[in-house]
């Protein structure tokens, strides 16, 4: 009872949506605690004062996800963006290789290897895509849940696939940081944005990469990917940074910021505790809309619902002050921290209605 009442404290504390805020599965909401922090960074970079700390703020956002992930700090790389992680990974795959992924799946995870022009990308059910990995392919790059639904894969069935083939895994944590654990140190490389369930401001995003990059070449790199950063303003780079922090991109200092308060809440309320609360409110909705004769996408243990049909319905649940989305059609409901029965209740009669 501890443990709820201080879950529920903490939250109410920092967050006081206008609305019936369902959709941060395509925004999180910022905590109160992540507010000041961008306002006393706008404040600092208006006064001219050292933006030393704001630096600060990289590293300690660094080594926040990193425990997340569960992996080594050494390991995790800033960016602004999955795309722009998943371009340094297609950029190290020879001409010819196979890169197997699951049918629609987000963008980011896909279209730097289609644009490549050379490799052979293959899709597949989401389904299947543990079973569909085979001798030759040399990637599997896949959502841990999928944005357009919140189909959860298979992950452990699929990086067993993927070792008894030769074949390295990349994994978009992007629609489930926050509220499902990640395990990163299982695939070789993972990324993920920090504006969803991270509830960060948007701009920031972290790569993982093995201990030994994994073939990757900092193709992105500049004065920040240096070993000794401010050393390496002029000129090319000439000595690397000897972690992962070679494939850093120039930060947005502003949202890193922000981010480290967001990550620090996540931290104190626990990811456990998170997907409990997340994927109890999902499943209460599940079975609202069984009562009211709809089936949503089979999608169990997810905070994402979507119900075929019902993504007309969007413009109206706005207008009323509920906040979905409208993805290829159907309905889409994320749950988070902030979200609460009643929340789903009212979901669920306005769909009545």
């Amino acid at each position: 009872m501890e443990t709820t009442q201080t879950f529920d404290r903490l939250v109410r504390a920092e967050f006081a949506p206008r609305s019936t805020y369902l959709n941060t599965a395509s925004n999180g909401l910022l905590p109160a605690r992540t507010v000041a922090a961008l306002h006393e960074a706008a404040v600092l970079r208006a006064e001219g004062r050292p933006l030393t700390p704001l630096h600060e703020d990289v590293e300690a956002c660094r080594a926040a996800y990193a425990r997340l992930a569960g992996v080594p700090v050494t390991r995790v790389a800033t960016g602004a963006s999955v795309a722009a992680h998943t371009g340094v990974i297609a950029a190290s795959l020879p001409a010819g290789a196979e890169v197997l992924t699951a049918e629609d799946d987000f963008t980011s995870v896909l279209n730097p290897f289609h644009v490549r022009g050379d490799l052979k990308v293959r899709a597949v059910p989401l389904e299947r895509i543990a079973e569909s990995v085979r001798p030759g392919t040399a990637l599997v790059a896949v959502s841990a849940a999928q944005s357009a639904d919140g189909r959860v894969a298979d992950l452990p069935a699929l990086r067993e696939a993927a070792r008894e083939h030769g074949a390295r895994t990349y994994v978009d944590f992007s629609q489930s940081a926050g509220w499902l654990p990640m395990a990163a140190d299982a695939f070789d490389f993972s990324a993920s944005v920090s504006f969803k369930w991270l509830l960060g401001p948007h701009g920031a995003a972290f790569l993982v990469v093995p201990e030994d990059f994994g073939g990757l070449t900092p193709v992105l790199a500049g004065w920040v990917a240096g070993e000794a950063p401010w050393d390496s303003c002029y000129g090319p780079v000439q000595e690397l940074a000897r972690s992962a922090r070679r494939f850093d991109l120039t930060p947005a200092l502003f949202t890193f910021a922000g981010l480290r308060r967001s990550l620090e809440l996540i931290e104190e309320l626990g990811v456990a505790a998170v997907h409990a609360h997340d994927v109890a409110l999902a499943d209460r909705f599940r079975a609202g809309l069984a009562d009211l004769g709809h089936t949503p996408v089979p999608a169990p243990g997810s905070a994402i619902v979507s119900v075929p049909g019902l993504g007309g319905r969007q413009g109206e649940l706005s207008r009323a002050g509920i906040e979905v989305s409208d993805r290829a059609g159907n309905l889409r409901a994320a749950f988070h921290l902030y979200n609460t029965p009643d929340d789903v209740d009212r979901l669920l009669a306005a769909l009545a209605g």
